[in-house]
């Protein structure tokens, strides 16, 4: 078995432990920066590749897409803040199936403690006439 950027840890210890939803929540707590959108290199063709590289973000907001140019001095910050939304987005989209998880073992909870209503009163066969 192959492990890339510790992948194969990361899913062995959540198969063992599953997280729970307040692990969950200290883990999104605990991200400190956080940036939509993608991060890309780009270059001019007009200018040699000495001045580069340029790197740009962009991002969907309101339907339109949004595009801020990042300077080499604000590149790792940038990075990391990109990083954290991709950590985010991860780990909200786990609380969420845990969440629904739940709510659906409670519906299914909710029919089978339900058991058919029982008259008072005894039915009375109709008479063929």
């Amino acid at each position: 078995m192959a492990c890339i950027f510790g992948v194969c840890a990361y899913k062995y210890r959540h198969i063992m432990n599953p997280p729970n939803k307040s692990s969950l929540l200290q883990q999104i707590a605990a991200i400190a920066t956080m940036e939509p959108g993608t991060l890309s290199p780009y270059t001019f063709k007009e200018r040699s590749g000495a001045c580069g590289p340029y790197y740009k973000l962009q991002h969907w907001q309101d339907g339109k897409n949004h595009t801020r140019y990042v300077t080499a001095q604000e590149l790792p910050a940038v990075q990391a803040a990109v990083a954290g939304y991709a950590r985010y987005r991860q780990l909200t989209g786990q609380y969420a199936g845990l969440v629904v998880e739940e709510t659906r073992q409670n519906i299914a909870g909710l029919k089978k403690s339900k058991s058919p209503r029982k008259s008072s009163s005894p039915r009375m066969k109709k008479s063929k006439t």
